[in-house]
């Protein structure tokens, strides 16, 4: 794993640093050193973001990141994208940032809808240098798949993490899913669908909003597939893409459509009252939330998973136990609880064969 430092300027303390926040809980790809957010500079990025010590240091800009590195001996070569941005554009300060890692000699991974292998500044400095440049949501340059019906032969159990909106955390909760069943002496494959995904390691997926939408099913399936012909899994956790009722990013049905689940999970923040980034457009009751995703994919929401944004710690039990009479389902948060308490609900969607 190569050691990063991941560029979250003025937002790892909001939902636009949802790739940050990821690369710090967990991956398999980097070895974060640092996140770079001037206005939380000195802290520790676990701290602020879970109450835990990762090692990860909060630094005001690269030149500190450097600086810090080579006091311990230790070489950055990777400079992360970790920030979210409005529409996923290359603003002004990602730009700038992103060149001045190249000209110290990292390479660069952005998650960004505009590539910042265009960037003709950017080539040159890649290629003086010899350093290399993955912008994640480029579409494939190979021949994509069409949906085939194939989903159907493979043999693991599907769980699809979907949620009530986007920035939720559903992708955490996927993971979270994936090591408890592991755990649990399973054999369990992610199937990622976001650019984090991939950056946290995810051997299998795809990036769903780098595809023409033609051939998103197809190349779902496809992901699938070729998890469970390398792999031979029990549990396949498809990680769900924002969400089915929120105006901006309503990602979800091909997921439900071709990844054909057994069971779902549906994450929620009840503190939550208006859509991400959608002031005055109302989030939809859970119930309507559940409804519609047990409608669309004539499988059961086995479980919510709470999203304890804006809920104080001492109150989270509490609001678990008035979701569970709200919802008739067993509700737990991944962060606080863990979710072996929920693995007995997909053993037996296993045995009944669903």
């Amino acid at each position: 794993m190569e050691n990063a430092v991941v560029y979250c300027e003025g937002s790892f303390d909001s939902t636009y640093g949802k790739t940050a926040h990821g690369l710090v809980r967990f991956t398999e790809r980097y070895n974060p050193l640092f996140v770079i957010d001037s206005h939380l500079a000195g802290q520790d990025a676990g701290m602020v973001l879970d109450g835990k010590d990762k090692g990860i240091l909060i630094v005001r800009n690269l030149a500190e990141a450097l600086e810090k590195a080579g006091e311990r001996g230790e070489l950055l070569s990777r400079f992360v994208v970790g920030i979210a941005t409005d529409g996923g554009f290359l603003d002004e300060p990602v730009k700038k940032a992103a060149l001045e890692a190249l000209e110290a000699g990292l390479g660069v991974d952005s998650g960004l809808h505009e590539y910042i292998c265009d960037l003709p500044e950017a080539r040159e400095l890649m290629e003086k240098k010899k350093l290399t440049i993955t912008d994640i949501r480029k579409p494939p340059q190979r021949r994509m798949h069409a949906f085939t019906g194939k989903i159907e032969e493979v043999g693991a159990v599907r769980i699809a993490t979907m949620g009530t909106d986007s920035a939720i955390g559903k992708r955490t909760t996927a993971w979270i899913l994936v090591h408890a069943l592991r755990r649990a002496g399973k054999k369990a494959e992610m199937i990622g669908t976001g650019q984090t995904a991939w950056m946290q390691g995810a051997e299998y997926g795809i990036i769903l909003d780098s595809l023409l939408n033609d051939y998103i099913s197809g190349e779902l399936e496809n992901a699938v597939w070729q998890a469970w012909e390398a792999k031979h899994m029990d549990f396949a956790v498809i990680e769900g893409q924002g969400s089915l009722m929120n105006p901006g990013y309503p990602g979800g049905f091909e997921i439900l459509a071709a990844g054909r689940p057994h069971g779902i999970v549906m994450q929620h923040a009840p503190a939550r009252k208006e859509y991400d980034g959608f002031a005055g457009y109302p989030l939809d009751p859970l119930s309507d939330q559940i409804h519609a995703a047990e409608f669309l994919s004539k499988k059961p929401v086995v479980a919510v998973t709470l999203n304890h944004e804006g809920i104080p710690l001492s109150d989270i039990d509490r609001v678990c136990r008035e979701l569970e009479a709200e919802c008739g389902r067993p509700v737990v948060d991944p962060l606080i609880h863990g979710v072996d308490s929920l693995i007995p609900l997909f053993l037996d969607l296993r045995e009944s064969g669903r």
